[in-house]
């Protein structure tokens, strides 16, 4: 595989010759610096370790100083790891968005935009129970029944509840690079992204 990380900016659409809007997400991939490389003789299993954006020495412990004082570079905001990397690189390397190519296929992860303590209208899409008026009650968003009380006594395991939303780890797939700008460190991938406006992004191959 192949990938690289990158910063959510927003969205935007595009317009193709023959009129067709597509709706694209804005995604800055600033260099990424090869901080690690892992292998299978040694950590039994192969990867690179990415790192962007710059972070000051006196916010960083020491270990992390001389961690990427190894590739030869500034202690870094954000790593991730890539298992089986495509392509081969040396430490203090960087990879940039010329490992993509227009109209390739990828995956975008990242973290969907956490939002609280939630109901099961929204968390869950239920309906609701009742009328909406004409001797409106105060079970029009409740979640009716959930369990048994003459059988098992309880509240079986997985039952869909108010609770909290957002926040997960999620994977897109199917997402097309519609542009590339290699002078702004920008791409434009259809569709949308998980996560908020400033988020970190992994796109992979």
């Amino acid at each position: 595989m192949k990938g690289i990380i990158g910063k959510k900016i927003g969205m935007t659409s595009i317009f193709a010759a023959d009129g067709k809007q597509t709706a694209c997400t804005i995604i800055e991939a600033t260099p990424n610096v090869v901080t690690q490389i892992k292998t299978q003789e040694i950590d039994g299993y192969n990867a690179l370790q990415l790192a962007i954006g710059d972070k000051k020495e006196k916010h960083s412990v020491k270990a992390e100083i001389n961690h990427f004082a190894k590739a030869n570079t500034a202690p870094k905001k954000f790593t991730k790891e890539f298992r089986n990397y495509s392509i081969a690189k040396a430490l203090g390397e960087t990879i940039g968005l010329d490992i993509f190519t227009e109209g390739e296929d990828v995956e975008i992860v990242g973290t969907s935009k956490g939002k609280g303590f939630q109901g099961v209208v929204k968390r869950h899409g239920f309906s609701g129970v009742g009328e909406a008026s004409h001797g409106q009650h105060d079970r029009q968003r409740a979640p009716g029944s959930i369990g048994n009380s003459s059988d098992a006594s309880r509240v079986f395991k997985g039952m869909r509840m108010a609770g909290r939303m957002g926040g997960d780890r999620v994977k897109m797939k199917g997402l097309k690079i519609v542009k590339i700008f290699p002078e702004q460190n920008y791409i434009l991938v259809s569709g949308s992204v998980p996560g908020h406006n400033g988020s970190i992004v992994l796109i992979q191959k």
